[in-house]
């Protein structure tokens, strides 16, 4: 244990979801030095609790909010090119039906229903097309397919809906792995000089002369750091980081939006998303998941209570089968959820009456009553890296040493390959380690790109991988998460690393924590 004071960085930064790691990847790349420190594991809390798109956000555009759209839109296609193992394009079907009525109540709709009442209870076909106009033109689309109409009676798309969707349209946004979209800017932050503490809680902070004074417990007892400047990132937690770790009186706060999802076994048997609007103005996604399962998602509820304890309640789990249920043919009900998952979003308090309404825009709020604190409200996985590039052009006036924007592109670990590669990068593989299955090499490209050829190397046969834990998880798999990808426990591998939780059996899993506990 040590209390000692180490050596003073540029930057510390409070919190490991994607806007924390974003943060020190852009500012390690930038030259500037970075200590990083997560009270849990990388992406615990929200940002492994998305829906997992790179979006830009349809719906938003009801709400007017035309700058943050075309900011996610031009990013889709910027990330993807950094990250083709984890990223990929996706079209997504939007089922019209004149008949259902759609009591939406957003600026759009009131604006319309004082024009035209008619339009009262529903989105017109019209307006949906002017939407996925605007969609398809806001951002400079450059790789994604635009706009196509359906004719849901003929198409196959179609045949998984209730005979009342005759009408719809199909559309492009992306997929994204949320939580190895942290790990991964971690891991190449780390490369580039960052120090990163996982499992590591900031207790305290304080201004003493030109530094911050940071107080942490972790692994290796009470450590004090020093920076020059300090980044508040605790996502659902940024407003208690003020209040109750630094002790800064501030009227800024966030409200705290959960988010559930529930995954049911495999609903249809082809690669489309469909894009359901409710009857209550509300939207939702079905989306083919790992292989062998649908997720749905996500609701909109304001949350009570400590953010780390938010649970898909028995009510959310209803409504999202009752709300699926009103397209697909086959009713989906709950006996079919096998898993759940909720995540809090730390939204800016711009005092919007409705969960749903309250924006999705980031707000980067700068204090400098001495050395420079940066807190970060809100924002969306889709402009993480937009939103580290607003963060240190706020703190530019403080570093002048600091380089220029770099990331737009850069790869990250794996992900050099080009955006249509998957399927020669699999090949490849093949070709290189034929003892693996298809299914098993689609998933390592997927899930580590091109360093899937590190982790394997010398292996001649299933054998050399060492011990098989179920679901094609190896030794070699696990070794090498806990060794470059921060991993320390096997709920990191199962549930954030990957997702082969879902495909495991209880034995298994408790073989794998015994495993990994013994490291």
């Amino acid at each position: 244990m040590s209390s000692e004071a180490r050596p003073a960085t540029d930057l510390f930064v409070l919190g490991g979801g994607i806007n924390g790691c974003g943060i020190a990847r852009d500012a390690a790349g930038r030259g500037l030095s970075v200590t990083l420190a997560e009270m849990g594991d990388l992406a615990q809390a929200t940002s492994s609790a998305s829906t997992k798109l790179f979006h830009g956000g349809l719906r938003y555009l009801e709400f007017f909010e035309f700058r943050l759209v075309r900011e996610a839109l031009e990013e889709r296609e910027t990330l993807l090119r950094a990250m083709p193992h984890i990223s990929w394009p996706m079209r997504f079907v939007l089922p019209y039906s004149p008949q259902m009525r759609f009591e939406s109540d957003t600026p759009t709709s009131r604006l319309l229903g004082l024009v035209m009442p008619w339009t009262r209870g529903r989105r017109p076909a019209w307006l949906i097309r002017l939407g996925l106009f605007l969609y398809d033109h806001l951002g400079g689309r450059k790789i994604l397919p635009g706009t196509t109409r359906l004719d849901l009676a003929t198409d196959r798309f179609g045949k998984p809906l209730k005979p009342g969707f005759r009408r719809g349209w199909e559309y492009s946004d992306c997929w994204v792995q949320d939580s190895r979209l942290v790990a991964l800017n971690a891991r190449d932050a780390a490369a580039r000089g960052a120090t990163i503490l996982t499992r590591t809680r900031v207790t305290h902070v304080e201004r003493v002369g030109d530094l911050w004074q940071v107080t942490t417990e972790g692994p290796e007892g009470l450590q004090t750091h020093q920076a020059r400047a300090l980044v508040n990132a605790g996502g659902p937690w940024v407003e208690d980081v003020i209040r109750n770790v630094a002790h800064i009186r501030s009227s800024e706060g966030v409200r705290l939006v959960r988010g559930s999802h529930i995954v049911v076994p495999k609903l249809y048997d082809h690669d489309r998303c469909y894009f359901f609007q409710g009857s209550d103005g509300r939207i939702i996604f079905a989306i083919p998941y790992e292989q062998d399962f649908t997720l749905i998602g996500t609701t909109d509820m304001d949350h009570q209570g400590p953010p780390g304890e938010a649970r898909c309640s028995d009510a959310e789990r209803d409504y999202l089968c009752a709300f699926a249920s009103q397209y697909f043919a086959a009713p989906v009900t709950p006996q079919q959820v096998v898993w759940t998952y909720s995540g809090v979003r730390p939204l800016y308090n711009d005092g919007a009456k409705s969960a749903t309404a309250a924006t999705r825009d980031y707000v980067l709020s700068l204090d400098t009553r001495g050395p420079p604190l940066l807190n970060v409200f809100g924002g969306k996985i889709t402009t993480y890296r937009r939103l580290a590039e607003g963060a240190l052009e706020k703190l530019a006036p403080f570093f002048p040493q600091a380089g220029q924007p770099w990331t737009a592109g850069v790869a990250l670990p794996g992900g050099d390959f080009p955006v249509d590669g998957a399927p020669e990068l699999i090949a490849r593989l093949r070709a290189g380690f034929p003892f693996l299955t298809a299914r098993l090499a689609q998933r390592l490209v997927r899930t580590y790109g091109t360093e899937a050829f590190l982790m394997l190397d010398g292996a001649q046969s299933l054998a050399d991988l060492g011990r098989d834990f179920g679901a094609g998880l190896s030794e070699t798999e696990v070794n090498w998460l806990i060794a470059n990808e921060f991993a320390c426990t096997a709920e990191d591998i199962l549930w954030r690393r990957t997702k082969l939780g879902l495909h495991m059996s209880d034995n298994q899993i408790r073989a794998l924590e015994g495993f990994v506990g013994s490291r």
